[in-house]
């Protein structure tokens, strides 16, 4: 796949993944038997456009209409609405790039991501113009959603750095 198509599968595309499930027994246990039941939950990425409501009724149409084999689906859904990043301000971006140059020695570097942190659309709506710049410590060595965040120290010092450069460059820009 082309750059813009992976980023495209992770940001806007629709994805669908088993998240936990109960009633499968394990691999070393399995047999070809029919299960009483089976219960799993998904996780629905969806974009950050499209309401979450008017996904799961397609969800729900897809898997509750005409199982196969008369098995009994039933889905329930949730979730909030995702959150389209507006454009970068020209300060914003060329004060993070400068910082990027300062602490890493090469240009900022951008990435989307399919995942939704739903306070961002909350606050995006409720300040619609303000300008956001969500980062944050991953890579090698490191797990956002690990115990004790697993951080690599030495980047998250360097991080903060490059953070403190940004916001001296937003006080310089806000106050003339």
């Amino acid at each position: 796949a082309t750059p813009a198509e992976q980023l495209l599968n992770t940001t806007w595309k629709s994805a669908v993944a088993v998240t936990g499930q109960t009633g499968i027994p394990d691999v070393e246990r399995a047999g070809n038997v029919l299960l009483p039941g089976v219960l799993l939950s998904l996780a629905l990425r969806i974009p950050p456009t499209l309401e979450p409501a008017k996904a799961g009724a397609t969800l729900r149409e897809v898997l509750e209409v005409n199982p196969p084999f008369g098995a009994k689906v039933s889905v329930t859904t949730g979730g909030m609405s995702g959150w389209e990043a507006p454009p970068l301000a020209p300060w914003l971006e060329a004060a993070t790039d400068k910082a990027s140059r300062r602490v890493f020695g090469k240009e900022a570097c951008y990435m989307g991501v399919g995942g939704s942190i739903p306070f961002m659309h909350m606050i995006g709506e409720r300040f619609p113009e303000a300008q956001f710049l969500i980062t944050g410590v991953l890579g090698p060595q490191s797990n956002a959603h690990g115990p004790n965040e697993f951080l690599h120290i030495p980047y998250a010092k360097r991080l903060t750095a490059a953070l403190v450069h940004i916001m001296a460059d937003h006080f310089r820009h806000v106050t003339g």
